[in-house]
């Protein structure tokens, strides 16, 4: 075994065909968050629901590593793409700098950033973190490599991580000129990222799109086939992970 890695989800949707496939055993829930193990040949790996939202993920981010000290921490679920980063529904993305797009100040000229008010999120190591948080980038290359020899599309870039969503084409336009061209939004994302970075512990996340950032109309959205894949993509992922 080569350690233990977390893997959490805002719906049960999201993890349930990995759970079904690894024979995940249900374990005592931690703060109330409901939680399977299971063991591949390789690594242990943790299932956790967080439910929606920052702070959901947030709180069980921060319960998760606290008990079980995992070696890295995948965060994974459906996401929503701009329509110029040329993702389809269906399509993986991966991010390399999360970023919360909603923390902030709203000003008569403008929104402005922790960074501009001059007040970090978190300090570590001698270095200040505003909005943005990175990821694991040798993780991050691991899943470029899988999924390049298994010829599936994983784009990597920047994800925005939002409380409300975006459910009109100018709010997504607005998001996108913001922060210089994010891949797709989501909401848990840069939340996970930024207390993995508290505690040291690298970071992963894949989504899979579901929809485009666009005038809201769910009969274009496809949850259980972005679901699906980036499942599918993880499963293969834990198989081939040696704790580097």
């Amino acid at each position: 075994m080569s350690g233990t890695v977390v893997i959490s989800a805002a719906t049960h949707g999201e993890l349930s065909l990995m759970l079904k496939a690894l024979g995940g055993r249900t374990v005592e829930t931690a703060g109330a968050i409901p939680v399977w193990e299971a063991d591949t040949d390789t690594v242990r790996a943790v299932f956790a629901v967080t439910g929606m939202g920052k702070i959901n993920a947030a709180a069980a981010t921060s319960v998760l590593i606290e008990r079980h000290k995992p070696k890295l921490y995948i965060n994974t679920g459906c996401a929503g793409a701009f329509p110029e980063s040329c993702l389809a529904i269906g399509d993986l993305a991966l991010a390399s700098v999360e970023v919360c797009a909603d923390e902030g100040v709203m000003t008569p000229t403008g929104w402005l950033s922790f960074e501009e008010i001059g007040i970090p999120a978190v300090e570590r190591k001698r270095k200040r973190y505003f909005n943005e948080f990175p990821l694991s980038l040798a993780a991050a290359e691991r899943a470029v490599r899988l999924a390049t020899a298994l010829g599936i599309t994983l784009i990597r870039g920047k994800f925005v991580t939002v409380s409300t969503c975006s459910g009109t084409a100018k709010r997504g336009r607005d998001l996108y000129e913001r922060f210089d061209g994010p891949l797709c939004e989501n909401m848990e994302g840069a939340a996970v990222a930024q207390v993995a970075l508290r505690y040291g512990v690298d970071c992963l996340e894949v989504r899979g799109v579901s929809n485009l950032v666009e005038d809201r109309d769910l009969s274009r959205w496809d949850i259980p086939l972005a679901a699906e894949r980036v499942q599918r993509f993880l499963l293969k992922f834990l198989a081939s992970w040696n704790g580097e």
